[in-house]
Order: structure tokens, then C-alpha cells, then sequence
């Protein structure tokens, strides 16, 4: 046996002491604290943010949602986030809370004319994370990444939010009004540990910046024009052209990887070397980590293209001779440069 599949033998949601593998009808789920809400309301709501996102706003249909970046001038994410259109005067913006209230106050800045109010509504908001084991009809059946299904009906509206999965559960957001309750006769929702979301969402290969490393990648060095977070086909948002350089200019010169080492304690912003690299010169930065249950932990890491291709077997954390780190494959494809 192979260490990637006895990583996978291994996985979230496919170990023998998961609750779901004795109810592979359930769902489990857990509230998402640090993550937040913004709400755009108006007549201009749709149109303002279409130039402000890495996302078509204005052709996403209502009730729908995708993946999507906010940038600076010089196309460096400032924040990432999940855009949710429910109708054409009203977009949600979930974001982790790290970035929300820097990312308002910039938005803010650019409204001048434009009919649309932007406010912070996560009190009015519930973000927590589902998941299913893929075994599950509920889960053979799951809508593609970003497509949304309403949840609850009536006045408590909510949306759930399909995700990338993980190796063996589908996972999604719902997003439910702060005052909701289950509807009559559904079972209350089983808990999911915070352990396992974050585990799955690293194995998933999406990765949302949580503060410490935003203003550092522009969206493809996250692989996000490969899992729907960038439109090339939409007009100027602050940005755009150094995106858009990196892209058909073949410019790009660090990806988002995989990874999975022995070591636990390696945080976000934790520097990846070769054997051969500098010590002021890394190649690469831990931008997710999350510990595996049966030890070690499983990573997402931004490294030089370079680095990769020369030295695939030589990546270490924290110095050139630290903790050995090994690449792992990517749960989806990637986009063929331009």
C-alpha cells in the first residue's frame, strides 16, 4: 500500500469511529463562527459589485452562488468569499470574518453614486458547515460546486451552498436566517466536529484566506480560475489586468498544492523550503493546515512552480532540513495556462 492511499484509507469521513458511517442517510453539521456576512441591498446591488468582484455578478442568476475574489490594485486578493445572488437588489457576500470589516470599508469607498447599501449582516445570518458521506442518496445527489437549494421555505428563507467535496463526503454552506428553526418533523441536526470540517476543507483544495496572508497571491496562485472564482469574460474590477496578464501571458509563477506531513504544528504563513534553498529564501508558504485524525496533518500550500517541478520529493517546513512535506494530488484539474 501506497502512503496516498493509506492517507486516504485514512481520511475524514472514512474512518471506522465517524459517526456518519452508522447513519449513512444523516447529515452533519456545525455553526461557523468566524465566518460572516455581507449584504449588498439596491437597485444597483448586482451591477456595483460586478465591477468590484473576480466573479460575473451581473450573469450569475438569482438564487444562485460562486466562488470569488476581492483585489487590490495590483490584483493581490484582499479577501475571498463566496458571492450568493438572491435576487438582482439583494447579494450576500460570505467571507471569514478576518477580512469582512477591512473588505466593507473598501467596498464602502467606491459607492459614491451607485444605489446599493452595504452593510455588515452577520447577526441576521447563520453560516454553518454540512457534510455527507458520499455513500449517502443525499449526497450521490448533491448539485455541482457553487449551485444553491433552498432550505426551510416560507418567510425563514435559507440557502445551502454546495462545495467542492472532500475524499469521501459532500460538504456545503448553509446559510439560514439568525432567528430559524427546523421545519415540522425534520430531525434535528447531528454535530460535526471542528476537527472534521477543517480537515475536509483542506482535502477539498479550496482555500479561503483567514488574514494573515491576504494582500500576498493574485487568484490563480489559489487555483481559483480553475474552480470558478475568476471570470475572464467580464469587464474592469480593481485588478483585472494584472489577473488577466497572469493568466494569458504565462506569468504565473507559484500554484496551489496539496500536501501532507508528520508534523502537526505548522500554521498558516509557516515557510516551505527545497534542501537546496537559502534560508531567507523560501519556496513556497503554508496557507491552510488542519491536523489528521489518525496524526500528521494535511495541507495547502503556495509554492514556486519551479520548486515543484525540480525538487517534487524535497519540500520541508520551516527550514531546508525541517519536517519533511509530501505532495499530494489535487482533488480537481486545473486549467491549462494560456
Amino acid at each position: 500500500m501506497t502512503h496516498r492511499q493509506a492517507w486516504d484509507d485514512n481520511s475524514v469521513m472514512s474512518r471506522s469511529t465517524d459517526p456518519l458511517q452508522n447513519t449513512p442517510d444523516a447529515s452533519l453539521s456545525l455553526p461557523l463562527p468566524d465566518w460572516g456576512v455581507i449584504a449588498a441591498q439596491g437597485d444597483d446591488a448586482a451591477a456595483f459589485l460586478h465591477g468590484q468582484l473576480t466573479q460575473d455578478v451581473l450573469l450569475l442568476p438569482e438564487g444562485q452562488a460562486h466562488l470569488a475574489g476581492y483585489c487590490s490594485a495590483k490584483g493581490r486578493l484582499l479577501a475571498t468569499l463566496v458571492v450568493l445572488k438572491v435576487s438582482a437588489s439583494l447579494v450576500l457576500l460570505l467571507t471569514p470574518k478576518a477580512s469582512l470589516a477591512p473588505m466593507l470599508k473598501r467596498l464602502s469607498m467606491f459607492v459614491l453614486r451607485a444605489k446599493v447599501k452595504l452593510s455588515d449582516a452577520s447577526d441576521a445570518w447563520r453560516v454553518l458547515g454540512q457534510m455527507r458521506p458520499l455513500s449517502s442518496p443525499a449526497a450521490a445527489a448533491a448539485p455541482a460546486p457553487w449551485q444553491v437549494k433552498p432550505v426551510l421555505g416560507g418567510a425563514a428563507q435559507g440557502h445551502e451552498i454546495a462545495l467542492y467535496p472532500a475524499p469521501n463526503a459532500s460538504r456545503s454552506l448553509l446559510l439560514l436566517p439568525a432567528d430559524a428553526v427546523n421545519p415540522p418533523k425534520a430531525p434535528p441536526p447531528r454535530p460535526l466536529s471542528q476537527a472534521a470540517w477543517d480537515e475536509a476543507e483542506v482535502l477539498a483544495g479550496v482555500a479561503f484566506l483567514r488574514g494573515e496572508l491576504l494582500d500576498t497571491f493574485v487568484p490563480q496562485m489559489l487555483n481559483y480560475e480553475s474552480i470558478g472564482g475568476v471570470s475572464f469574460k467580464k469587464g474592469c474590477y480593481p485588478g483585472q489586468e494584472v489577473v488577466a496578464r497572469s493568466q494569458f501571458r504565462g506569468s504565473l509563477k507559484r500554484r496551489l498544492f496539496l500536501a501532507q506531513a508528520t508534523e502537526v504544528d505548522l500554521p498558516v504563513g509557516t515557510e516551505v523550503f527545497t534542501s537546496s534553498d537559502a534560508n531567507d529564501q523560501p519556496s513556497g508558504v503554508v496557507v491552510q493546515c488542519a491536523p489528521h485524525a489518525t496524526g500528521g496533518a494535511c495541507l495547502l500550500l503556495v509554492l514556486h512552480t519551479e520548486a515543484v517541478r525540480e525538487h517534487p520529493d524535497d519540500l520541508h517546513a520551516r527550514h531546508p532540513q525541517g519536517p519533511r512535506l509530501d505532495l499530494m494530488p489535487l482533488p480537481y484539474e486545473l486549467l491549462a495556462d494560456v
